[in-house]
């Protein structure tokens, strides 16, 4: 008697599984790192007093909502506009905000 050895009896269904197997992987490990680039909550103030009281340590910027932007004090757009409000400036960098470089001298 000779029994025929073979190598893959799963057949076409083992194949099915091992694929939704790396599938699932995959989109696991892309969930758990789109979660680390959240941007984080911003403590946003009306009046630069109440910012500088909030962050000691921290200068003040201006953010500027719409653009994307912070501006120092001094710069020509700092406190100006609707579209924004006063922030500690590493808050804004942590959040992705970047610093603008009109008005620097």
């Amino acid at each position: 008697m000779r029994f025929k050895v073979v190598a893959n009896s799963t057949g076409r269904r083992g194949h099915l599984a091992a694929r939704f197997g790396i599938g699932l992987s995959a989109a696991i490990v892309l969930f758990c790192f789109a979660q680390q680039t959240v941007a984080l909550p911003l403590t946003s103030f009306r009046y630069e007093a109440q910012a500088q009281r909030h962050c000691p340590g921290d200068a003040v910027v201006w953010l500027d909502f719409r653009r994307g932007r912070y501006y120092l004090k001094g710069q020509s757009r700092y406190g100006r506009g609707f579209d924004g409000s006063f922030v500690c400036r590493n808050e804004a960098r942590d959040s992705g905000y970047r610093r603008s470089l009109l008005g620097l001298r």
